[in-house]
């Protein structure tokens, strides 16, 4: 009964009986003078020894039917832990944990990866000795590319063998990090600091309303906002940009106490008024209906006003320059007039540049609006203004009306926010500098020096990194991460990256937009080796790490046969320092000139670096972690004010010239020299021997958009299969990291630079039923059985393999058979253009780029999902549109030349048809966007195509001249 209790933890609060009760029950027995307690005991353990603590009771004492003594309140049988008990359990128990998928599951997709294996060497093995001697060139042709394929699927299918899915317990974190206790009696955060980066360089490309909807969702997280701060990097120094940032901030002090009060989900103000879904539903605050309507017309004024600041600015600096036009004009007429004569030729003189005004009446100091030297997007200087102060410790409640602006227009008053925390976390605008003759290498340096700028100004030991169109769908996603790198053993992990979710995609996501294969099947799989790779956005990041250091671990070397003895760290290796200055021993102390040649001139920022590294690690709460932790309560103190010394400092550091003879770019921070600066920046980690982590939540953590027209898709795919080539042909290449990246990890790399080149063999292999179906001949001598057999074996198993990836992922089949045709259609076009790309910039150093050469616009431009429709002219289309036209003629050509035929071989024309239908099968949505909505297709188009069509026709007919003339054209005589 004891043990059925523990699970059930029923609680008698109190219970009363009268002494006729006890005596009737247990007659005159001295049990009636006792009271019976049972230690509580933990949920779904066996319960101890049951204690019963016999305290007397007086029986002669005077009684009611209701509550008769306050003795007998103490009357309770409490099976359950109690508060204190629940907290210890919690504080012990780990952060996170690894939800196992199902081990048949995994079991019969090993066997059948094995069995496919088998299937492969041997079906490779009977296609080369059974040759056909009747083609062999089309047999040749065909086997190599087979070899290719069965290689490459080989390089993308080994990493897949380990998947993992993970959870985590923010009950816990809250009880580690937030939980009252002696040493911290208010519950104040112990939780690390988190520096949130958000990138963006062009405000026509990057709509500003955009970037500020993804800043509000982010100062609105659930996370101490004393521990928060925002930086946003605008590359291209717009005052656009800035003052929508500013407009932000200003209207961040009514959205961020409104959503902690009315717990707001999502937190973006887009996207949650725009909610399909009931918004009172579980609301039960009486005056959300009214504090929601204020804010929703705060916001829509929010709007207006970002919507025209172009407009806004474009005034103020026609005004502004008029009237300095008019103070130079006067100011000359004046000196003519005091000369006493006139100089006309002056007058074009005085004509003055147009600047760009900002609102105080002084020349914005970034790009303008009509560039000029020193006011260009590639010549500016350093810009840092801090939007929103750092927040004071302590929560900051307002008061009725300090939400709001004043009262609202209805008449219904402010906001109440009396007991919502009011404050908002740290905000600040950071464009670097800018000037001819530097390599400012794109994002990649932007995001380096919003590296040294925080490191000097918040110094966090995690960054978050987001697109300007990636915000937060999830508050509690900044704690789910901290989870994995507050988790014992989470000193060892670089990075923490979640999926990419996008908004905005057709429901058929004709284009595999959504990468689901990508982001729920093989980043799961590198989740259970080494760790996912890191994707560019929606990243948390060991500051540290960033660093270059290597994880924070005792080097084991074996000394003698039985006993290995401890290997002492580099004192380079700062991530391996305990923190603070007074904790350093001689052992981890650096040499000042290897740190001006790792990280600058700046003695500000490297002090910082040591206590990021303390500030990141996990608690000391386990004897495995005293050597590697923190003290708890070690982060409950305040951080200091910003002063000007600290601004300037953080100026200084994001100049175009403090990388110069530095490891920026090379060893630190994120790595330069490649499109795909966040694959190779990943891959240099887990080359250290660091770890990182796939972080998959409920809702999820952020959402972005996606392109969804045909051309724009290409091109995105273009530029990620470019970086590709870049890499396999550098020093990034898996061949050449060393030995501390696991075997599985190297070859899931490997197959990220590899995996371009399968364009060429595809594309090959697309075009072989067209020589087929044009020759009469086929791959093999005959359709015999043992072929067929092994082309079932390989389908059926490729088929399985993916119904067991949909089944443990939880992805759909129809994004699985989307993702499968556009590896066709990306294959056939950007994959193929990359491989030449980087092959003639190998050798030649040519940098050829694939640029929209025209641009049209949907007719009507409210249409959901109007840009799917939209054709744009690009060469990509021209590859795979030829492969398309010249597979529909073979099989007229073929059916047409077998029906007329005086033997005709159905064989090989029902074998070439059916390779023909699976690549038009692959390539209908590339087809269907094409046609766009109404099937207005770019002339030039066809015009290209058909020359290539006709060329290769022309070529066949001069290799196979028709009734056995040997001349090219065959009997065709010119009149």
């Amino acid at each position: 009964m004891a043990g059925e209790s523990s699970r059930k933890q029923p609680r008698i609060r109190h219970v009363s009986n009268s002494t006729g009760d006890f005596d009737s029950e247990f007659e005159n027995s001295d049990f009636g003078r006792y009271t019976v307690h049972i230690p509580p005991t933990p949920d779904n353990n066996p319960p101890p020894p049951v204690e019963i603590a016999l305290r007397e009771v007086d029986v002669n004492s005077h009684y009611s039917d209701d509550l008769r003594s306050d003795e007998f309140e103490q009357l309770k049988i409490d099976v359950g832990p109690s508060e204190d008990d629940n907290l210890l359990l919690k504080k012990s128990a780990p952060l996170t944990r690894i939800v196992k998928i199902s081990p048949a599951i995994l079991s019969i997709y090993r066997i059948l990866v094995a069995v496919r294996i088998v299937a492969l060497v041997l079906f490779l093995y009977w296609r080369i000795t059974n040759p056909n001697e009747d083609a062999i060139w089309l047999w040749g042709i065909s086997v190599v590319c087979e070899i290719w394929f069965a290689f490459s699927w080989l390089l993308d299918q080994i990493p897949k063998l380990k998947p993992v899915n993970r959870s985590t317990d923010l009950d816990v974190l809250k009880a580690k990090f937030e939980a009252p206790n002696s040493s911290n009696p208010t519950g104040k955060s112990d939780l690390p600091g988190i520096d949130v980066f958000v990138s963006t360089a062009d405000p026509e490309k990057e709509p500003p309303l955009v970037t500020a909807n993804t800043i509000l969702s982010i100062l609105a997280v659930d996370y101490p906002v004393e521990k928060l701060s925002c930086y946003v990097s605008d590359d291209g120094g717009s005052l656009l940009t800035f003052e929508a940032m500013a407009e932000a901030a200003s209207f961040a002090k009514i959205w961020v106490p409104f959503c902690r009060k009315h717990g707001i989900e999502p937190r973006n103000p887009e996207t949650y008024f725009g909610l399909k879904r009931d918004p009172y539903k579980n609301k039960v605050r009486q005056d959300f209906v009214r504090e929601r309507r204020i804010v929703k017309r705060e916001y829509e004024e929010f709007k207006v006003r970002v919507n025209g600041l172009s407009d806004s600015i474009r005034r103020r600096s026609d005004a502004y320059n008029s009237r300095e036009d008019l103070k130079a004009l006067r100011k000359w007429k004046e000196r003519v007039s005091d000369e006493g004569e006139e100089e006309e030729e002056s007058m074009p003189s005085l004509k003055m540049q147009k600047a760009t005004w900002m609102s105080d009446g002084t020349h914005w100091p970034g790009t303008w609006t009509f560039p000029s030297p020193q006011h260009s997007r590639g010549d500016h200087a350093s810009i840092i203004q801090v939007l929103l102060d750092p927040p004071v410790d302590e929560p900051v409640n307002g008061t009725r009306g300090s939400g709001g602006e004043g009262e609202d227009r209805t008449g219904n008053g402010p906001l109440d926010v009396g007991e919502t925390d009011t404050r908002c976390p740290m905000l600040v605008y950071v464009s670097r500098e800018k000037r001819p003759g530097y390599d400012h290498n794109k994002k990649a340096g932007a995001m380096n020096a919003l590296v040294r700028a925080s490191a000097i100004m918040s110094n966090g030991p995690f960054i978050l990194n987001l697109d300007c169109d990636h915000y937060v769908y999830n508050s509690k996603a900044f704690r789910e991460g901290i989870c994995f790198m507050m988790e014992r053993n989470g000193n060892l992990i670089s990075y923490v990256q979640f999926p990419q979710r996008f908004e905005g995609i057709d429901p058929s996501d004709r284009y595999a937009n959504n990468n689901t294969v990508f982001f729920d099947i093989n980043m799961r799989t590198l989740d259970g080796i080494q760790g996912p790779m890191y994707v560019g956005t929606g990243c948390l990041f060991r500051r540290t790490a960033l660093y270059g250091f290597e994880p924070d671990l005792v080097v084991k070397e074996r000394s003698g046969c039985c006993f290995p003895r401890l290997k002492k760290r580099s004192p380079a290796t700062v991530a391996s320092e305990p923190g603070y200055e007074s904790e350093r021993d001689e052992e981890e102390a650096m040499n000042a000139r290897l740190i001006s040649k790792q990280f600058g001139s700046s003695s500000m920022f490297v002090g910082s670096i040591p206590v990021a590294a303390y500030q990141g690690r996990p608690l000391a709460d386990h004897p495995s972690m005293e050597r590697f932790g923190r003290a708890p309560g070690a982060l409950t103190a305040g951080r200091e004010p910003l002063d000007l010394a600290t601004v300037s400092e953080a100026v200084n550091v994001i100049s175009c010239w403090y990388e110069d003879k530095t490891d920026w770019g090379t060893n630190v921070g994120w790595i330069y020299g490649s499109v795909t600066e966040d694959v190779v920046t990943g891959f240099r980690m887990h080359d250290k021997g660091w770890r990182s982590i796939y972080c998959v939540t409920k809702p999820d953590a952020f959402r972005g958009t996606a392109p969804i027209n045909l051309t724009d898709r290409l091109h995105q795919v273009l530029r990620w299969a470019t970086g590709s080539v870049e890499i396999f042909f550098s020093r990034n290449n898996a061949i050449f990291a060393g030995s501390k990246l696991k075997f599985l990890q190297r070859i899931a790399y490997l197959n990220v630079g590899i995996y371009p080149f399968t364009s060429v063999f595809l594309l090959v292999y697309c075009f072989l039923p067209v020589l087929s179906l044009f020759s009469g001949e086929f791959i093999v001598q005959s359709l015999n059985v043992t072929f067929l057999v092994y082309l079932l074996i390989i389908s059926l198993s490729l088929f399985s393999l993916a119904v067991l990836e949909i089944k443990w992922s939880g992805i759909a089949l129809e994004e699985w058979w989307r993702n499968e045709q556009f590896w066709l259609i990306g294959g056939t076009s950007a994959h193929l253009v990359a491989v030449v790309q980087g092959i003639l910039k190998i050798v030649a150093g040519i940098e050829i780029s694939f640029t929209l050469t025209s641009k049209s616009a949907g007719d009507d431009d409210d249409e959901e999902f109007a840009d799917l429709y939209v054709i744009k002219w690009t060469s990509l289309m021209i590859p795979p549109l030829t492969v398309i036209i010249l597979n529909v003629m073979a099989i007229l050509f073929g059916f047409c030349r077998t029906i007329y035929s005086e033997n005709p071989e159905w064989s090989k024309l029902i074998g070439g048809v059916f390779f023909a239908m699976w690549v038009l099968l692959h390539l209908y949505p590339f087809l269907k966007g094409l046609m766009g909505k109404r099937g207005k297709t770019p002339t030039i188009i066809y015009v290209w195509s058909g020359l290539i069509a006709i060329s290769f026709s022309l070529l066949y007919i001069s290799i196979h001249p028709p009734s056995g003339n040997s001349d090219i054209g065959g009997l065709f005589q010119f009149p």
